[in-house]
């Protein structure tokens, strides 16, 4: 069965699941995890595969995914052992920014305030600090 190219698909997950044509970009996680940056700044073009890393990572790395590594089992992370006990062991807090298109710096503000309340505060309401 020929696999679709699912343009504009940014989730990593549903790529997999859905059997559609990707790239295998999984090694970015063994070079990312193995050079101990404190800080990474991903900076690309528009439509040049940033949001679609971040959710490989997110998929890769966080508990909520723990017991998916399916996904990644034809792709090249997961031929070495230690990434697949390294898979679905940390919390992740995943924000992505792509949906923020104002042109002014107050709606944007006020826009990623309001993603912040829905994403954490909302979902995660329970945790106290």
């Amino acid at each position: 069965m020929a696999r679709t190219v699912a343009i504009g698909e940014q989730d990593f997950g549903k790529l997999i699941e859905k059997n559609c044509f990707y790239v295998d970009k999984t090694n970015f996680i063994k070079e990312w995890w193995e050079s101990e940056d404190t800080v990474t700044l991903i900076a690309r073009p528009r439509r040049f595969g940033k949001t679609l890393a971040m959710h490989m990572l997110r998929d890769f790395f966080s508990i909520r995914d723990a017991g998916r590594g399916r996904l990644f089992e034809n792709l090249a992370v997961w031929q070495d052992e230690r990434y697949q006990r390294l898979q679905g062991t940390y919390p992740v807090i995943f924000l992505s920014f792509a949906a923020v298109k104002e042109h002014r710096y107050d709606t944007a503000r006020k826009k990623i305030c309001q993603m912040i309340v829905n994403r954490f505060f909302l979902n995660f309401g329970y945790i106290r600090i």
